[in-house]
């Protein structure tokens, strides 16, 4: 394990980014205002947020991955950011879940700060758990709490969960349960980094009958470290 993978590390940037005396009630996001809550990341501590954004091709640069018109499922949506916009933008239909009551509660008030929680949905739930078993999207997205933890570390508070994830356990849940949750022509996609263990969720893939297609590979600066993000799209073999 590198200072980079480091799952300790992770774990002190969540305690210092829950706990910072200038955390704001509201930050300036892709040229808008959120509100954010207590125990729910925050984007304004880190330039992940936006990264994905511009990935999802949400911020105005270049096409967008969101099918104009379609559905639109976030699963970790944190403070709303990426699915309010993606209502915003083009998406006709959008779920967003979180495991964090919080969050949840988090995404809904940004859904109204900007007037799109008439074809907003957010709700509490473990991935896709909550959600009626036949529903399906055109896009599947999860921004991951992409760096591996020990399979026996648990939790301390909800924010710890936007960090890490001990064994990938949701991770492998994701890899097996998001393609089954897409529509016909549709994509299940997750936002990874190399903060995480690429070759361990490969092979979990594969143990699983699922392909990862590298989709957009792009470094930026947080802080004064190089970071890389990395899109991927899951789908199941042939």
């Amino acid at each position: 394990m590198t200072d980079r993978t480091s799952y300790e590390r992770s774990l002190e940037r969540s305690r210092a980014a829950a706990s910072r005396p200038d955390r704001p009630d509201t930050f300036i996001l892709a040229g808008r205002e959120w509100d954010l809550l207590d125990d729910v990341f925050a984007p304004p501590f880190s330039a992940t947020t936006e990264k994905a954004m511009e990935v999802l091709g949400l911020t105005g640069e270049g096409p967008s991955l969101l099918p104009a018109g379609g559905s639109f499922l976030e699963v970790g949506s944190g403070t709303g950011v990426i699915a309010v916009t993606a209502a915003l933008r083009n998406a006709g239909r959008v779920v967003a879940t979180d495991i964090s009551p919080q969050a949840v509660e988090n995404t809904r008030r940004n859904a109204v700060r900007h007037h799109v929680e008439d074809r907003l949905t957010a709700v509490r739930s473990d991935l896709f758990a909550a959600l009626d078993p036949g529903d399906r999207f055109d896009c599947v997205y999860w921004h991951s709490n992409f760096v591996l933890a020990p399979d026996e570390y648990r939790y301390r508070t909800d924010h710890e969960r936007a960090y890490v994830d001990p064994g990938y356990r949701a991770h492998q849940r994701y890899l097996v349960e998001a393609p089954l949750r897409v529509a016909a022509g549709g994509a299940a996609l997750l936002q990874f980094s190399d903060r995480g263990d690429l070759d361990r969720l490969t092979d979990l893939a594969t143990a699983h009958g699922r392909v990862l297609k590298v989709l957009d590979r792009r470094a930026f600066l947080e802080g004064t470290e190089t970071l890389e993000h990395i899109l991927l799209e899951i789908r199941a073999m042939a």
